[in-house]
């Protein structure tokens, strides 16, 4: 058994029996780090390793010895994106070289909860700098200080989303799973161009306390190759209410210990299921995406679906409700918030980034820093502006009324849609894809599964009735060629 490339359930099965360490697991994916991401098809998508990974390897393993497994996480080897606070000996930079001095104060409340459970944290991958709010000529997965990541089955295809570290590292099997963030986007887009699947949650199921920030619709959640090691690590990273994040609030009785109690062979039968077929940022996606989808509908039928046709005309992109309301006037103040409560380095506010970036043009600002000027000198931080509130009211409540009416009115148990819709990131509503082959060009191609706020137990159970029946995931060939 090639123990890289094997699910969660069946690593937990053989360290159970005594047949594999964490020890021997964590060696395992560092030398395949070291072989095709570091060197060969040098993939970059990691940005740093944890020089403590082994040690805590070893220490769950004597645990597991004394007192049996945590659970389905224990001794798992995970990778965080770099914009998500370690209390550790690694760094915590969203990619920028101007925080490249800063180690976090603390863990984040989702690494804690991670560790809990037993995960081994490997490491940091790359990602688009700041989560891509950095500049508009940005390249998708490109940070000045670890450079570009690179598809695993193509150089030339796109990575896409500011995920894209967290994204390939999956596909490459550098590790068990992987933890990104979304803003709008972030998780699904490199998940769906890197073959694999990718959950983001409802917004308050998990604490958005010390991840480095976009605005109020940043969420993390789970990267991994199927649909079941989504689940496990989705049920590690739930923290229940923070006093830190008020969208957590009142949060415990609609989180779950286990998602993988709605993962069922016959998931499918009798599920009645909203097709959307006004999919978002098309221009983005292979030309055949969407009537590849049209034909993955036939599998959810055959497997005794009900589909019902629901197109849901806004998109939330109307009038740049996304980046202008959203982004722009919400980033510097929830920057500074996080840089005051978690940051150790030299640069404390956006103004200071700016500034170290000015200094340091020739290795900090390649594309500009268009975005962050704007954030800078054009919003006041105290999100007083009229046109901030009309277009996010708009986008709130347009955006959850479209979800949440199409779902009631015709009884649907979720909504799916080729490729990826903007409406469960503006909402912050739940939403998941699942490989459903290639494009003609040999580009990936996913299906999108989203419901209304914390349905994550459908969104799963329906993405893994599709997974079954379609098995549409082919994982790259790496080699020792420098090419791919």
């Amino acid at each position: 058994m090639d123990i890289t490339d094997a699910d969660i359930p069946c690593l937990q099965e053989e360290m159970d029996k005594g047949r594999l360490s964490s020890k021997e697991l964590t060696i395992a994916y560092l030398k395949r780090i070291r072989q095709y991401d570091q060197s060969g098809p040098g993939i970059n998508s990691v940005a740093e390793l944890n020089p403590d990974a082994v040690s805590i390897a070893e220490a769950l393993d004597r645990e597991r010895a004394k007192s049996g497994s945590r659970g389905p996480l224990h001794g798992i080897p995970v990778l965080l994106k770099d914009n998500i606070s370690t209390g550790d000996k690694m760094h915590t930079t969203a990619g920028s070289v101007a925080l490249s001095d800063n180690f976090a104060r603390k863990d984040a409340p989702l690494v804690t909860k991670l560790r809990k459970a037993g995960a081994v944290i490997l490491g940091k991958t790359n990602l688009s700098e700041f989560a891509r709010y950095m500049a508009n000529k940005l390249p998708d997965g490109y940070s000045s200080r670890c450079g570009q990541v690179k598809n695993p089955y193509d150089h030339s295809f796109p990575v896409s989303g500011s995920s894209s570290g967290s994204a390939a590292a999956a596909t490459g099997r550098f590790c068990s799973a992987a933890v990104g963030t979304e803003t709008a986007g972030s998780i699904i887009f490199p998940a769906i161009f890197c073959g694999i699947c990718g959950l983001k949650p409802t917004a308050g199921l998990i604490s958005r306390s010390g991840i480095i920030p976009i605005c109020g619709q940043d969420t993390a959640g789970p990267m991994a190759a199927t649909v079941t090691d989504c689940a496990i690590l989705l049920a590690g990273m739930v923290t229940g209410p923070d006093s830190d994040d008020p969208a957590t609030g009142c949060t415990e009785h609609l989180a779950h210990s286990d998602y993988t109690k709605f993962l069922k062979m016959n998931n499918l039968q009798g599920m009645r299921i909203g097709v959307n077929r006004v999919w978002s940022e098309t221009d983005s996606f292979p030309d055949d995406s969407g009537d590849i989808f049209e034909g993955e509908l036939v599998l959810l039928q055959k497997a005794g679906a009900e589909l019902v046709s629901c197109d849901i005309p806004f998109t939330g992109l109307e009038s740049g409700i996304l980046g202008q309301a959203t982004m722009l006037y919400e980033f510097k103040t929830a920057l500074n918030y996080y840089l005051t409560r978690y940051a150790t380095g030299q640069c404390r506010s956006l103004a200071d980034i700016v500034a170290y970036n000015e200094l340091h043009a020739e290795t900090a600002l390649r594309y500009g820093q268009d975005l962050l000027l704007l954030a800078q000198n054009q919003t006041t931080g105290r999100l007083v502006e009229g046109s901030y509130w009309s277009q996010k009211l708009k986008a709130l409540e347009e955006g959850r009324h479209a979800i949440d009416d199409c779902m009631q009115r015709h009884k649907l148990d979720v909504i799916i849609s080729p490729c990826y819709s903007n409406l469960p990131a503006i909402t912050g509503y739940p939403s998941m894809v699942v490989p459903m082959g290639f494009s003609k060009s040999g580009i990936p191609t996913g299906m999108s599964f989203y419901a209304s706020a914390f349905q994550e137990g459908k969104v799963l159970a329906a993405a893994y009735g599709y997974e079954q029946v379609s098995r549409r995931r082919l994982p790259p060939v790496l080699t020792d060629d420098n090419t791919l």
